[in-house]
């Protein structure tokens, strides 16, 4: 492993951390302030499309991008998109018509979705690159660390933005966000080599569609797994802390905040729960068979105590908590098998693809989340979390499948 090759990563890494505060706050911020101004839970969900669905051109695109022509180009798109919406977001002004302001918002959003996109697949490919291809528990500690931070910091990001909404007000928030983006991209410019992940091989444009079933499956499970996460957490949940509940704008962040960011201390935890086995796919897939089950098993439960009538407050607090420990475990397996079944010439493509399905079911959750909170609460939002993740489920056991097959037509 050379140290050029962990330089690199470093700096990728530390740019993706910054970008994940700006995330989470700039998600918060926007989720708090309309809601403040009296639009419906389906409303605050479409401010959130454009942002996912960009997501998933992004990351297909993104992957294609960074093989042929380096991840450092990838990476400075993300940082300088985020900063670009930064700061068209805060001249959004407050007395224009509510159709103009939600169409300009999406538009942002959109925007935003492509910059986070950009700069996830950035860090996720740089990992491969400096982990020896048969390190398969190296790989796994490695993507373990990176996403668990990762998510911890996107949980400061919704607490950062809950108290700068309070204290600073909506657009001073975004331009100081912007300010500190700014500096993190100039240090990256600068630092970062231009044919980092760069592919030996030049990869076709059509090429960017998987072609393992493997890896095809795995994304399926990955669109129903955060679909199912985000159906309750993105305005679900907020929502019904806030309007029901009666919790302030800051303990609604602090609340998510904690929430995302022992998911993410979880994480990091993960390989530590997890049996390895020689070729880093036999057991790892297993684990995620058996973690996505429970994952089913306490969603469930959680709907089902709420339906009962259970205290509120007390059901989401403990429940949620168990959901993001269970959930957190399948979140850090997925990402270390996306790793394993590439290769690190194709890493940037494949992870890309990967991420596409990730960003899929974010939108689907994300419309549902809107709309099952209208339909059904809370516990609505929930009833169909579970449903999702049966699904997920069954693409699971599917990808051991597709995996045998693939190792045993590799070793012919």
């Amino acid at each position: 492993m050379a140290g050029t090759d962990i330089r690199n990563y470093a700096v990728v890494t530390a740019a993706y951390w910054g970008f994940t505060l700006t995330d989470g706050a700039l998600r918060m911020l926007v989720l708090l302030h309309f809601h403040a101004l009296g639009y419906t839970p389906f409303e605050l969900a479409t401010l959130f499309v454009l942002y996912e669905f960009m997501g998933m051109v992004t990351n297909l695109l993104g992957g294609w991008i960074g093989s042929r022509f380096g991840l450092k180009l990838t990476l400075y798109l993300g940082l300088s998109l985020q900063v670009a919406a930064l700061l068209a977001l805060s001249a959004l002004d407050p007395a224009w018509p509510k159709g103009l302001s939600v169409a300009y918002v999406l538009i942002v959003q959109g925007v935003s979705g492509v910059a986070k996109d950009f700069s996830k697949m950035s860090s996720k490919s740089a990992v491969k690159l400096v982990v020896a291809d048969d390190a398969h528990g190296t790989l796994f500690k490695w993507v373990a660390m990176l996403t668990g931070s990762k998510n911890a910091l996107k949980g400061v990001g919704f607490f950062l933005g809950g108290f700068l909404l309070a204290t600073m007000g909506f657009a001073s928030a975004l331009w100081l966000m912007a300010a500190c983006l700014a500096a993190i991209l100039a240090a990256a410019a600068v630092l970062l080599p231009t044919d980092m992940g760069v592919a030996k091989a030049k990869t076709k444009f059509s090429e960017i569609m998987s072609k393992s079933p493997a890896i095809n499956r795995l994304a399926a499970a990955r669109v129903f797994l955060f679909g199912a996460r985000d159906v309750w957490f993105v305005v679900g949940l907020p929502v019904y802390l806030h309007g029901v509940l009666g919790w302030s704008f800051t303990a609604v962040g602090t609340f998510m905040a904690a929430w995302v960011i022992g998911y993410g201390f979880v994480q990091g935890l993960a390989p530590s729960l997890t049996k390895r086995s020689s070729d880093g796919r036999t057991t790892e897939i297993k684990a995620a068979q058996f973690w996505v089950f429970a994952l089913v098993i306490v969603t469930a439960c959680i709907a089902g105590a709420l339906h009962a009538g259970w205290p509120p407050a007390m059901t989401l607090i403990v429940g949620l908590g168990v959901f993001g420990f269970v959930f957190a475990v399948n979140s850090a397996v997925h990402s270390y098998l996306i790793l394993a079944l590439t290769t690190a010439d194709q890493v940037a493509l494949n992870v890309g693809f990967y991420y596409m399905a990730n960003a899929a079911g974010r939108l689907g959750g994300t419309v549902f989340s809107g709309l099952a909170y209208q339909w059904g609460g809370i516990t609505g939002c929930l009833a169909v979390a579970a449903g999702m993740l049966v699904i997920a489920a069954i693409f699971t056991l599917a990808l051991g499948f597709a995996s045998k097959t693939e190792q045993g037509l590799g070793a012919r």
